[in-house]
């Protein structure tokens, strides 16, 4: 049950519905310590037991999984936060690590009565309905609060969802926001009440993601994603400003290969966001009437097109209507339109979609491309009228082009390495597979493509690496081999040390107290030298010069033996002998 998720979150990020903007720490205190969560995901390749060891050794607490992206959802202690995620950033078997974010939602309401729908002529919606006004098997899913299945202008069209926040399939709308969402995408129209919408003819399938403030975080909106997905969802909108996040853009990008396309709000702050653009994510800024960008509205790189967002009259939870405005309405209006392309050509590819929309959009600010309108505001006439005329594109049977750059063939590597395939596809590369003599080692979806190896894992010797990487046809490339000597065992060494006794001479005579000087050598090196006298151990001396001082009056007078006996490092044994004679007045 995710009934404290909203309270848990290390960070606060914008939804899109308010002129307000703000980024807050939250946490949850339990037994007096706060606790926050992070977004992990292990390299392929990472065994079970070396992930479990890495989240023990840091005091991870598993709250959930994405199976399908291979995220995990870890409690961590607030205080600690910043120092564990800076230790896991630096770990090479962790793929990405990041605050699991809440995500606020922002609502700016303006005069309930003002009924003026003006963004549907401005974006040429009733010239597109002559084309289509949304396919029954084209489903728009609404990321939000959850939609009021009993509003008379969304009952009878919505399927059945789910509630990722209560994990349960109660979807009713908990705070208002989703309903008006989901009646600027797809209310129902040409029913002789209430409002019109972009895609009225497309179902809505609604996924609730947020507690009953509007708040939800990265993981819920990422696992809403993978399900919406999973669901056959054509387009997916999210009205919150989603900026970055690798779990999201994992998710985005699952939601892209299954065939639709994520649309979310471009963010309400105002002022310039310095992110760049997500190649999974189509992120909408507004406009008011007349085509000005809204004062409200968030502009940067990552900025794709822009939509009426200012005075948008929809449908509101309880069954009335209200005129809103945000970016989490330019957000649905693009998504309609999405909705509405794929329901006159079935045949579209997500990237073609956004090819068509940012083709025909009417160019505002700056020609071409800018970060106010990004490639302008969107038409839906033009782009139906296109999207309609686009033929099915011939079978692709050209298969990626893959590379396994590192490591090179011949190489010697020992320990943990991050081995890394480079690979790539006109229509896109779906996953890339590494084999390790000839069997299946670990899966990578994602670019950059790193397996990590424990080389301590397998035996010594020669190992056969190859990649293979799918486009999103199902062809295959395949690399060149690559060929790797894995050396860990330490080599054998057998070998004694050398020594000898430097000084004095054998069979010199020697009095008073003199130095007996050992010279010992190996290849690993000198662990340490014992000095005998007669057989008994005098001294030892481990570290260079190698010297004992000897008092001979110790001793009687008379021939003596001297014996220095090394040690190297991996336990072998040498030793060297002289005798001398002993001569000390009485």
């Amino acid at each position: 049950m995710h009934a404290t998720k909203h309270s848990k979150m290390a960070c606060v990020l914008v939804l899109a519905f308010t002129i307000a903007f703000s980024i807050l720490p939250l946490s949850i205190t339990f037994g007096g310590v706060g606790r926050g969560e992070l977004l992990l995901r292990f390299k392929p390749g990472a065994s079970w037991h070396s992930g479990e060891k890495v989240l023990k050794d840091f005091g991870l607490e598993v709250l959930e999984e994405i199976p399908q992206i291979k995220v995990l959802v870890v409690s961590v202690p607030e205080n600690a936060l910043q120092r564990v995620k800076s230790a896991l950033m630096r770990n090479p078997m962790v793929d990405f690590v990041e605050e699991n974010c809440l995500v606020e939602p922002l609502q700016m309401p303006n005069d309930p009565y003002y009924y003026k729908q003006w963004h549907l002529p401005a974006i040429g919606a009733p010239y597109a309905w002559d084309l289509s006004a949304g396919s029954g098997s084209v489903t728009v899913a609404v990321l939000d609060s959850g939609v009021d299945s009993s509003h008379p202008d969304l009952a009878g069209k919505l399927l059945s969802g789910w509630n990722f926040y209560d994990n349960n399939g109660d979807t009713s709308d908990v705070y208002g926001h989703g309903t008006m969402v989901a009646g600027t995408a797809a209310a129902i129209a040409n029913n002789q009440i209430g409002v019109a919408s972009v895609a009225w003819g497309c179902p809505i399938l609604p996924v609730r993601v947020t507690d009953t403030s509007g708040y939800t975080s990265y993981s819920l909106l990422s696992e809403g994603l993978v399900y919406a997905a999973d669901r056959g969802a054509k387009v997916a909108v999210v009205s919150f400003a989603i900026y970055g996040g690798s779990a999201l853009s994992s998710a985005a990008k699952y939601f892209m290969d299954k065939g639709g396309l994520v649309v979310a709000a471009g963010g309400n702050s105002g002022k310039y966001e310095d992110y760049a653009d997500n190649p999974y994510i189509v992120s909408v800024s507004a406009v008011a009437s007349g085509d000005a960008i809204a004062s409200f509205s968030s502009y940067g790189p990552y900025i794709d097109l822009s939509a009426p967002g200012v005075s948008i009259y929809t449908t509101v939870r309880g069954g009335s209507y209200a005129s809103v405005s945000g970016t989490s309405f330019s957000a649905p209006v693009v998504a309609g339109v999405v909705a509405l392309m794929f329901s006159v050509n079935p045949s579209l590819t997500p990237t073609q979609v956004e090819q068509i929309l940012e083709a025909t959009a009417v160019d505002l600010g700056d020609p071409g491309y800018d970060i106010y309108y990004g490639w302008g505001r969107v038409d839906a006439y033009a782009a139906l009228k296109i999207a309609s005329s686009v033929s099915p594109p011939p079978p692709d049977t050209n298969p990626p082009s893959v590379k396994i750059t590192y490591p090179s063939d011949g190489d010697t590597v020992s320990g943990t390495i991050t081995v890394k395939v480079d690979a790539s596809d006109d229509s896109g590369v779906s996953k890339v597979e590494l084999y390790k003599n000839g069997a299946l080692f670990a899966v990578d979806s994602e670019a950059p493509y790193e397996f990590y190896w424990d080389t301590t894992a397998d035996p010594d010797g020669v190992y056969v690496l190859a990649a293979k990487a799918y486009d999103l046809a199902g062809n295959c490339g395949e690399s060149s081999n690559v060929s790797v000597n894995v050396v860990n065992a330490k080599v054998s060494d057998n070998n004694p040390p050398s020594v000898s006794i430097v000084q004095p001479l054998n069979g010199s005579t020697v009095s008073k107290t003199i130095n007996v000087v050992a010279s010992a050598s190996d290849e690993s090196g000198i662990s340490k030298v014992e000095f005998y006298i007669d057989g008994k151990l005098a001294a030892t001396v481990s570290g260079e010069p190698y010297v004992y001082r000897w008092n001979t009056r110790s001793v009687k007078n008379g021939w003596h033996t001297l014996t220095v006996k090394a040690y190297d490092k991996n336990g072998n044994t040498a030793d060297a002998s002289i005798k001398v004679y002993v001569s000390n007045r009485k």
